[in-house]
């Protein structure tokens, strides 16, 4: 099977080629850092993550661009809320707009780095893209796509009748879309009409406006990533991604104002779904949230990224008080498969030459992770089995396949308590063949209280003991 994904803008599984043979050019869109990182941006970063890592896997080259919003009408409320505010969890007093968004997006690069989301090749942020933005607008309006508002506020608005193919992306009709509501409707010539340039107001900072050939403003959310995007990517670049919720408008608008000034922009639309608590609609008023920081203050980030990463990625991710023991169990039989098997072999790095033909064939289908998980476990069983049989030729293919696997994954890329090493490990791994030993030696003896003894106080401090042929192996607990 050749390599495809389904294309939003097409609404149909699309067979892949790259625009330059060997290289793939990939946006996505990344925060708007106006607070703390919820589920749904770290599930849409693990899923572009993995895209990166298959694509690589395939022998690309890929040049990944993931952006910093870092000037929006939300971040700027939330700093003007904080003037003599008292300090409180995510209120710093008085915190300047520039020093809130920063804040925040080490926030997010510390999420994304705990749960193995790769670094992109570059991370660009929109306050330091004015004039790229600036140039976007001007052709727009030597098109006929854009102008300035009809009032003296500064603003610069898209004129969507303009553009026959505006409404194509999301597959709807100009008529039947409600009002863009980023600006004052009384400088539009349409309702829907969405602002390039917002004209700066009294009530904002100094610190938040620009000079420009309309007045000093700063610019509007869509404009944003357009600008940035053409000037790393170029007009035309192979796949922009994000999560759905971002079809419209924010794409529906990128994608008309890029095509309207003659750029022919994504070859590809990729679009991750949402993340529900117990079926419905996750939403702090009713109190159905989780934070990825509460996801890891219960489970390893290892536990947390193979739960974020297992479903497929169009499809909804549904959170259940017991979705990380589920991924535990799972993570569990990988590691401790990952754990026998290296004491028998030794330690086997995987490379893609290891990954088994059907995991191939599931990732090359739309990134299919669901059905590649599938053949994980499946090579995790054979393996168990090989071990169980002492053939250590098939263990070892079979543990360079696991690794193979993993990695693709990004789960070798968050720290697994199953590979501990160093100093401390020593000395625990000591301690805990002293009290194996003694526990051989009671059931040697058929002193079975002692023996179980010994092994409930060991799984009271979170260590797992399997009797095997070869005599007993431990582990830590997963999550």
């Amino acid at each position: 099977m050749s390599l495809r994904f389904y294309d939003t803008a097409t609404a149909r599984l699309r067979d892949f080629e790259p625009l330059v043979p060997g290289q793939v050019s990939l946006y996505y869109c990344g925060a708007t850092v106006q607070g703390l990182p919820h589920v749904g941006h770290i599930r849409s970063a693990i899923a572009f993550d993995q895209l990166t890592r298959w694509l690589q896997a395939r022998g690309y080259r890929v040049t990944a661009v993931r952006n910093v919003t870092d000037i929006d009408d939300k971040i700027l409320a939330k700093a003007a809320a904080s003037v003599g505010a008292e300090p409180a969890d995510g209120v710093i007093p008085d915190e300047p707009w520039w020093a809130l968004a920063y804040r925040f997006e080490q926030e997010f690069s510390r999420a994304y780095d705990v749960l193995g989301v790769q670094r992109p090749t570059y991370e660009p942020r929109a306050t330091g893209h004015i004039p790229e933005m600036h140039a976007l607008i001007q052709r727009l309006i030597d098109a006929g796509h854009a102008y300035p508002a009809l009032d003296d506020s500064g603003d610069v608005y898209f004129d969507v009748r303009s553009w026959p193919a505006y409404g194509s992306l999301t597959r709807q009709d100009i008529d039947d879309m409600q009002a863009a509501p980023d600006a004052d409707p009384r400088g539009k010539r349409d309702p829907r009409d969405f602002a390039l340039w917002k004209g700066h107001k009294d009530t904002d900072p100094e610190t938040a406006a620009w000079d420009s050939p309309w007045g000093r403003g700063r610019p509007g959310w869509h404009l944003e990533c357009s600008a940035m995007v053409t000037k790393y990517l170029g007009p035309r670049f192979d796949i922009h991604g994000g999560g759905l919720d971002l079809r419209f408008p924010h794409h529906e608008n990128e994608m008309a104002q890029s095509q309207a000034a003659g750029d022919g922009f994504a070859n590809f639309w990729m679009h991750n779904g949402m993340v529900t608590f117990e079926g419905e609609k996750m939403s702090k008023s009713i109190g159905n949230t989780i934070s990825p920081a509460q996801m890891l203050a219960e489970a390893s980030p290892r536990v947390v990224r193979y739960y974020l990463g297992q479903a497929h990625y169009r499809s909804v991710l549904d959170y259940r008080p017991t979705s990380l023991q589920e991924a535990a169990a799972a993570v569990e039989r990988i590691d401790g498969f990952i754990a026998k098997a290296e004491a028998k072999v030794g330690e086997v790095r995987g490379s893609a030459a290891d990954l088994p033909e059907a995991f191939g064939t599931a990732m090359d289908d739309d990134l299919n992770v669901p059905q590649a998980l599938a053949v994980l476990h499946d090579t995790v069983r054979a393996g168990n089995t090989a071990l169980a049989a002492a053939d250590l030729e098939t263990a070892r293919t079979s543990l360079a396949q696991v690794r193979a696997m993993t990695g693709v994954l990004g789960l070798d890329a968050v720290q697994a308590p199953a590979a501990a090493s160093g100093p401390e490990h020593s000395a625990l791994d000591s301690l805990i063949q002293d009290l194996l030993r003694e526990r051989g030696d009671a059931r040697a003896a058929k002193d079975w209280a002692r023996a179980d003894a010994i092994r409930d106080s060991l799984a009271a401090a979170g260590i797992v003991v399997e009797d095997t042929a070869d005599g007993a192996l431990w582990s830590l607990e997963q999550g």
